[in-house]
């Protein structure tokens, strides 16, 4: 079982993300979420998934996008640290990434079928490392990460735009 990583893992940014992840097995959580993200956003007309509620928020088509893009991102920071990488890896920014992708063209079914092919991705990535190699150490951001903490950081991340959509979007 993949444990909670401690705080000394990684950014202090991302506290909040890995402190919405629910007790349990890690891989577990993140294949439940494959299940019930797909299911959530299918759900979603095509009115209300190009829906902002201010003008200068992302749609759910985009917010959808970024997830996608960032767990890529997130898995490309694992996979480098768990391969003993130790080039410093760092930001990105998420706006011009949102404003280049153009999200809002593509169908939402599009981006789902994205969101699933990327997550299942991690998945295989997960289920191929060892408690190990999970405790290694790189670093994200200037601080000293490991990818047991990038790994719930992808699920915590989901779960806080999942909260947002449907506080502020449905």
């Amino acid at each position: 079982m993949m444990s909670r990583p401690e705080s000394n893992e990684y950014n202090p940014h991302f506290k909040g993300y890995i402190g919405l992840v629910p007790e349990g097995h890690l891989r577990d959580i993140l294949r439940k979420q494959l299940e019930e993200s797909i299911s959530f956003f299918k759900a979603i007309s095509k009115e209300k998934s190009e829906y902002r509620y201010a003008e200068d928020k992302w749609s759910i088509k985009e917010v959808l996008g970024h997830l996608v893009d960032c767990e890529r991102i997130m898995c490309y920071r694992l996979l480098a640290i768990a391969r003993g990488d130790q080039s410093p890896l760092p930001s990105f920014d998420e706006n011009a990434y949102n404003e280049n992708a153009k999200f809002n063209r593509l169908e939402l079914e599009q981006i789902i079928n994205e969101y699933e092919t990327v997550r299942l991705a991690t998945l295989s990535l997960l289920a191929n490392l060892s408690d190990e190699t999970l405790e290694l150490e790189g670093t994200v951001l200037n601080h000293p990460t490991t990818p047991r903490a990038i790994a719930y950081i992808i699920a915590g991340h989901e779960l806080h735009h999942l909260k947002i959509i449907n506080e502020r979007y449905l």
